[in-house]
């Protein structure tokens, strides 16, 4: 695995524990077995095939960004995203996204950098997608706030969140536009910060990252990411509610949206590989607001996770070996890249 600290790790879990906790809260797991036994699991199937659907187009989108530096087609980059899927919920960090970069660029030569910003790009439009399902329901937020017992105020962590992409964005937006200004700033105010040793490497690095928001630089190109990635999140929800069918509960779809729209923001909380804790304990929330029973919700939580992570970490991994990659090479070809500014290729 890429270094982390041991307690960092272990703060993940403890904070997955304590997600699990709220989640779990006042549960008989009696109750919650009922709940599993009686669940019909044949709606898991257009569910997980409503996924991967998404995750195609998540291929696409990726495709699309990488055009300016590439063109790779969409078939090409399904089993790179899908390894990026498994790592993510394999190690922590978020590792995957480091993963598939590496791989693209054994496969292709695209240097990880310059991958890397596309893939940021991609985490912040979703993010301000996530925050776009949590606003449509505001009126429905402030009911989770209020009964759901769901600890925090989510309204204010969506404002600091919706501060916080949107003006990410704003600066990828505004780098991709005006790269040679971009480097201009960063050569003027934060190289002279770093070690005189790092400058060569550093700016270099820089260099191919802005190359990366190349696609960005067209307000065209950036309205297609955005609604491309609308298109991701909505088939998403859509497996949310094939699955919502397999337990005897029914809310509405943007009801759900909401739930994915938290969920998934929540997971940007460090935890567990997994996201453990951290999706269950706000999809619970979310539906006990809605007046579902919550061992029916917990048991549709828990259905719903273990359908969104086991499938596309199956297939990851799957592709991962039929890659011929360690991950121990993977990690080695992310310092080849900080070591050097010409592109390199990972050795199988």
């Amino acid at each position: 695995m890429i270094a982390m600290k041991r307690w960092q790790f272990w703060a993940g879990v403890v904070i997955s524990l304590i997600f699990l906790y709220f989640a779990l809260r006042g549960l008989g797991l009696e109750d919650l077995g009922s709940a599993l036994a009686e669940a019909n699991y044949w709606w898991l199937i257009p569910g997980v095939a409503v996924y991967f659907l998404g995750v195609w187009v998540r291929a696409w989108r990726w495709h699309y960004l990488l055009r300016p530096l590439k063109s790779i087609s969409t078939r090409s980059m399904f089993p790179i995203v899908a390894i990026g899927y498994m790592g993510n919920n394999i190690y922590p960090a978020r590792a995957g996204e480091v993963l598939r970069a590496v791989i693209l660029r054994r496969r292709e030569g695209i240097p990880v950098s310059a991958s890397l910003a596309t893939i940021i790009v991609e985490r912040v439009f979703d993010g301000v997608v996530m925050l776009a399902f949590v606003f449509v329901n505001l009126p429905e937020l402030a009911r989770l706030t209020a009964d759901s017992g769901f600890v925090g105020d989510i309204q204010s962590v969506a404002l600091v969140g919706t501060g916080a992409f949107m003006g990410a964005l704003l600066v990828f937006l505004v780098a991709a536009m005006f790269p040679e200004k971009a480097e201009t700033l960063f050569t003027r105010f934060i190289l002279p910060l770093l070690p005189s040793r790092f400058h060569d490497k550093t700016l270099g690095l820089v260099q191919r990252f802005l190359g990366g928001l190349e696609s960005l630089r067209s307000p065209r190109e950036a309205l297609m990411v955005f609604l491309t990635s609308i298109v991701i999140w909505l088939l998403e929800t859509g497996k949310y509610w094939f699955v919502m069918h397999a337990f005897p509960f029914e809310v509405s779809f943007f009801a759900l949206m909401l739930m994915n729209g938290i969920v998934n923001l929540a997971t940007t909380i460090p935890s567990a590989p997994g996201y453990v804790g951290t999706f269950d304990a706000p999809g619970i929330a979310v539906l006990t607001a809605y007046g579902v029973q919550k061992a029916v919700a917990a048991g549709y939580t828990l259905v719903l996770h273990v359908a969104l992570w086991v499938p596309i970490t199956l297939l990851g991994a799957y592709y991962l070996a039929r890659e011929g990659i360690r991950w121990g090479d993977a990690v080695a070809d992310v310092k080849a890249e900080g070591r050097s500014v010409e592109q390199t290729t990972i050795k199988p």
